[in-house]
């Protein structure tokens, strides 16, 4: 089986101002080509940057942002996912990450399921429901977002089927050590490739500093980015999931349905035993 080579584009985003932003990830693409990339991954909200201005934010899937993913992916032959606001009329916008084929065909839409609280972002967009796994030619993924990357029983709900898992995100450096961190230990716990695309500069108040970074099933760092603007590179051998899994498969040793009893009885206080 071939390796995929992916490339993750770490944006210095301008914000709310998609003209400049649709530019920088135009040349980012066609570098990305020019490397042989097949997959080609874009941050949370890369047209806009991470702001809770719906007004601003919110396009339906026929908007610019969208129709921009696809033509990219029809113009340079390669797979390409990022992250836009999807308005929904008579209902609150969502965050969500598009993935369009190499052809330019819609692959998966999926909304972030769990919103941050602390920066009002669950006042001002409506949450998602499930994951929406698909097929990237020879591995199967998933995307999530951002503040997602917090909550491991997601990542969990995926691993039976997918073997790459993307994160977009606009993760500020004051959490850098957390994102860091927890791209290493959603490789190591799902056994699966996990692919982190931030952001670097200012935007909105805060400050990003990156850290995109490409992580292999046994949590090996393949290729992390630093601080600054850049593309960050690296090989995929979609056989190496299974080799691994194979060689040590803890996962066949869950139990979900207990997790589920202990949730249960964790929110019915009354109905523990004593």
């Amino acid at each position: 089986m071939a390796n995929v080579r992916v490339a993750a584009a770490q944006m210095d985003l301008v914000w709310h101002d998609r003209r400049a932003n649709y530019a920088s990830a135009r040349r980012l693409a066609e570098e990305a080509r020019q490397h042989g990339a097949e997959i080609f991954v874009l941050p949370e909200m890369f047209a806009t940057g991470f702001s809770l201005e719906a007004s601003v934010t919110a396009e339906p899937l026929e908007g610019p942002t969208p129709t921009f993913l696809r033509t990219l992916a029809r113009d340079l032959d390669m797979a390409v996912v990022g992250g836009f606001v999807l308005g929904k009329p008579g209902a609150r916008p969502r965050n969500v990450s598009l993935a369009v084929h190499r052809d330019g065909r819609d692959l998966a839409l999926y909304a972030k399921m769990h919103l941050i609280a602390l920066l009002g972002e669950s006042a001002r967009y409506e949450p998602g429901e499930r994951p929406v796994p698909f097929d990237l030619g020879a591995i199967r993924a998933a995307s999530f977002v951002c503040y997602d990357l917090r909550f491991p029983e997601l990542f969990r709900a995926v691993v039976n089927e997918c073997g790459l898992i993307l994160v977009i995100a606009s993760w500020p450096a004051p959490r850098q050590l957390h994102w860091d961190v927890l791209l290493q230990a959603r490789a190591v716990e799902c056994q699966s490739f996990i692919m982190g695309v931030n952001r670097v500069g200012e935007g909105g108040g805060y400050t990003f500093s990156g850290g995109s970074a490409v992580i292999d099933p046994l949590g090996q760092v393949l290729a992390r980015a630093g601080d600054e603007e850049t593309l960050v590179l690296s090989d995929l051998d979609p056989a190496k999931v299974a080799q691994v899994r194979e060689s040590f498969p803890f996962l066949r040793d869950r139990r979900p349905h207990l997790f589920h009893e202990a949730a249960r009885a964790a929110t019915n206080p009354t109905k523990r035993e004593s």
